[in-house]
């Protein structure tokens, strides 16, 4: 739980210094980036499953 609110605050504070550099945010748009990051997370997650479960 404290990586997760670790990467909250480095988030929070990422944001907060390019919006008072008016620069645009360093993300993909809300949604589809979201999803982006949770593809390749369950992707990955998958992989070691199967490795695992099939080729071990």
């Amino acid at each position: 739980m404290q990586e997760v609110l670790l990467a909250l605050l480095a988030g929070l504070i990422v944001g907060l210094v390019f919006g008072i550099v008016k620069l645009p945010i360093p993300a993909p748009p809300a949604l589809p980036g979201i999803m982006g990051i949770f593809g390749i997370y369950f992707g990955y997650k998958l992989y070691e499953w199967a490795s695992v479960t099939f080729f071990a």
